[in-house]
C-alpha cells in the first residue's frame, strides 16, 4: 500500500527526534551524582527587598512572613513587602499584623509578572535594596535562605534559584507526585546544569535577582503566563546565568487534587507554548550569529520544546497503530502486533518512570517508603501531561486561575 513507506518515513523521523532528545537530556544524569557545590561564605552585605505578590492568601502568608522575620540575617538589611493583588479577603491585614509592609498595585494585575512589574517600577526609583527575592504567598522559608542568596550576590550572581522543597510530600498521591517532580528539577535540571556550567532554572519562588541586572534591563518585562521560565529565558539571551542555591530551602504546599493540578499544569503548558512563541526567534537568530553562549541558548531552547516533544510522541503511537492496522494479515487474539507494541511501550516508559523517581528520592535523602504512593502514580502524573499539551496547543491564551492553599504550616513544624 502506498501509504505504508509515508508512515514508516513519518515514524521514523519522529522517533529519531525523540531519541535524540532524550539522549541529549541523558548526558547529563551523570552530573546528578555529583554532590552540590559549596559557594563561600560571605558577610552580611546584600540589601534584599522580599517581595510577595498574593491574592486570597489569607489562610497561609501569616505563616510564610513570620519565616521570613526569623532569618539569620541581620534585620536591617531586608524587607518583607507582600503585594495584594484581586483579594476578596484580608490578606493585606494578615500580612501587616504579621510584620510585612503591604504595597497595593496601581494598575490591573492579571498574572505575578504584572503585580512584580509594577512594585518594581517604584523600588528601581529608590537606592534601597541591592536585590529582590520573590516568593509565593503559600510558601515557608528557610532561616538560612537570605544568608545563602548573599553569599551568591557576593560572588557576583545576578540571578540566583534556590532549592524548591515541599510541606506536604504524604498528604495524597498528587501532592506526592509534585513533590517528586520538583525534586528532580532541582536534581536533574538545576543542579546538573549547575555543574555543566550552565544556567539552572528560575522555578516559580525562592528566586533571587539583583538590582543590577533589573536597571540594565529597565526593570522586570514579561509577559507570558509563566513568568520564571521567560525570566530564566530573558537571563540566557543576555549572556548571564541563573545560578544554582540549593542552601537556599524553600518550602511550597503542592495541590491536593487531580483537578487543581490539571488546571495549574495547564497554565504552565500555555506559559511554555507563550515562550516558545516569543522567544523561540531570538535564541535562533543568536544562535545562528555563532555568539557566544550557544550552548545555553541551545539546552533553553530544547527545554522549551518539551511541551511540544511529548505532543510528537503521541503522534508517533497514533501512527504506529495506524501502520500496524494497515499492515494486519492475521486475527487479534491471542498475539497481535496492534496490541503488543503499545503495551511494551507502556510497560517499559512505566518502569523507567518508576525507577528515575525511586533514584531522585534516593538522591534527595528523602523517605522513600513514605513516598511510595507517588513512585507508583508519577506515571500516570507525568502521561497525564499529554493531553494537556495537546489541549493547550489550541489555546494560546488563558485566565490565570487562584488554587486555593489551606495547609497553614509553620517552619518548626518542617523542622521537626
Amino acid at each position: 500500500m502506498i501509504a505504508i513507506p509515508w508512515l514508516k518515513a513519518a515514524i521514523f523521523l519522529i522517533s529519531t527526534m525523540s531519541v535524540l532528545f532524550l539522549v541529549y537530556f541523558a548526558l547529563y544524569l551523570p552530573y546528578a551524582l555529583r554532590p552540590a557545590s559549596k559557594w563561600k561564605q560571605h558577610t552580611p552585605r546584600c540589601r534584599f527587598a522580599v517581595l510577595v505578590a498574593a491574592r486570597n492568601e489569607q489562610a497561609v502568608i501569616g505563616n510564610l512572613v513570620e519565616s521570613l522575620m526569623e532569618q539569620e540575617y541581620p534585620r536591617e538589611l531586608f524587607d518583607v513587602i507582600v503585594i495584594p493583588n484581586n483579594c476578596t479577603d484580608d490578606t493585606a491585614g494578615e500580612a501587616h499584623r504579621a510584620g510585612a509592609l503591604v504595597m497595593e498595585c496601581a494598575a490591573p494585575v492579571r498574572t505575578k509578572g504584572d503585580a512584580l512589574k509594577q512594585i518594581m517600577e517604584i523600588l528601581m526609583r529608590q537606592d534601597r535594596y541591592d536585590a529582590i527575592c520573590v516568593f509565593d504567598a503559600d510558601n515557608v522559608v528557610d532561616v538560612g535562605f537570605l544568608a545563602a542568596m548573599n553569599n551568591a550576590w557576593c560572588e557576583g550572581a545576578v540571578a540566583a534559584q534556590g532549592y524548591r522543597d515541599s510541606k506536604n510530600p504524604t498528604d495524597t498521591m498528587i501532592s506526592s507526585c509534585y513533590s517528586i517532580y520538583y525534586w528532580m528539577v532541582n536534581r536533574m535540571f538545576s543542579h546538573t546544569r549547575a555543574h555543566a556550567g550552565l544556567s539552572a532554572i528560575v522555578n516559580g519562588s525562592g528566586f533571587m535577582v539583583s538590582m543590577d541586572w533589573l536597571h540594565r534591563h529597565n526593570g522586570w518585562h514579561t509577559v507570558t503566563m509563566t513568568e520564571d521560565i521567560e525570566f530564566t529565558t530573558q537571563c540566557i539571551l543576555s549572556g548571564e546565568r541563573v545560578a544554582w542555591v540549593p542552601e537556599a530551602k524553600t518550602y511550597d504546599e503542592q495541590p491536593l487534587t487531580f483537578m487543581q493540578s490539571w488546571h495549574q499544569r495547564c497554565r504552565w503548558t500555555v506559559g511554555l507554548y507563550q515562550c516558545l512563541r516569543v522567544y523561540t526567534p531570538s535564541l535562533l537568530r543568536q544562535t545562528c550569529r555563532g555568539r557566544h553562549d550557544l550552548h545555553a541558548r541551545l539546552d533553553q531552547l530544547l527545554f522549551l520544546f518539551t511541551p511540544l516533544l511529548q505532543v510528537i510522541y503521541l503522534i508517533s503511537l497514533i501512527l504506529t497503530g495506524i501502520l500496524y492496522t494497515l499492515q494486519i494479515r492475521f486475527s487479534l487474539a491471542p498475539y497481535s502486533e496492534i496490541l503488543y507494541q503499545p503495551c511494551l511501550s507502556v510497560t517499559i516508559s512505566f518502569v523507567g518512570t518508576v525507577l528515575l523517581a525511586i533514584a531522585v528520592i534516593v538522591l534527595e535523602r528523602k523517605p522513600l517508603l513514605l513516598m511510595a504512593k507517588g513512585v507508583l502514580g508519577y506515571w500516570l502524573f507525568v502521561m497525564s501531561w499529554i493531553p494537556i499539551n495537546v489541549a493547550m496547543l489550541f489555546k494560546p491564551q488563558m485566565e490565570w486561575k487562584a488554587i486555593a492553599h489551606t495547609r497553614s504550616v509553620r517552619l518548626t513544624e518542617l523542622q521537626k
